[in-house]
């Protein structure tokens, strides 16, 4: 997981969270903000995991929200190891950084936001093309959603079955998830 940054149209400062899986590339979360502590992260994490399963591992830079006394203990109850990556070096998350190049590129330069509101129903609307509609040439030309419901997920709670309209949720860290870590930085 990461963080980028961004601004409204009014020029009031974003922060938006970014999470990436490195085995299916399905990214379960983009979350603008405000600003962001270390309980506001551990919320969005259980939000997911409880959806998705929780990761093995989630490797993360050394921001002081992922450094935080809130993440080390949940991360400790769910049996998470924290994977830091080592200060100055991004390429050691490579694939949130590249995660974050084309949300940038794709979502954050080509939209205005006016409000926080409209922010997160645009960084939305761009995460489910990313998951639903685009394929990928790192995971054989196949959309993340597809490689993620291969690993025996069951339908989330809140969307409709499959078939009606809207894809059936994946799980993280699955039994086929040989890497099992979720990427996200700050």
């Amino acid at each position: 997981m990461d963080f980028v940054h961004d601004q409204l149209a009014t020029g009031r400062k974003l922060r938006v969270l970014t999470i990436v899986d490195t085995f299916s590339r399905y990214s379960p979360a983009v979350e603008p903000r405000f600003s962001f502590c270390g309980a506001d992260v551990v919320k969005i994490l259980e939000d997911v995991g409880r959806q998705l399963g929780f990761p093995k591992a989630i490797r993360v830079d050394q921001g002081t929200e992922f450094v935080s006394r809130d993440l080390d203990l949940w991360a400790y109850q769910r049996g998470v190891t924290l994977d830091f990556s080592r200060p100055g070096k991004p390429t050691d998350n490579a694939f949130i950084e590249s995660f974050n190049g084309k949300f940038r590129a794709e979502c954050l330069n080509a939209h205005w936001f006016m409000s926080l509101d409209d922010a997160q129903r645009k960084c939305e609307a761009w995460r489910r093309d990313y998951n639903e509609e685009r394929p990928h040439s790192a995971i054989g030309n196949k959309v993340p959603i597809e490689l993620v419901n291969r690993s025996g997920a069951q339908a989330r709670p809140d969307r409709k079955p499959a078939g009606e309209d809207q894809h059936p949720g994946p799980r993280m860290g699955s039994s086929s998830n040989e890497a099992g870590t979720l990427l996200i930085a700050g």
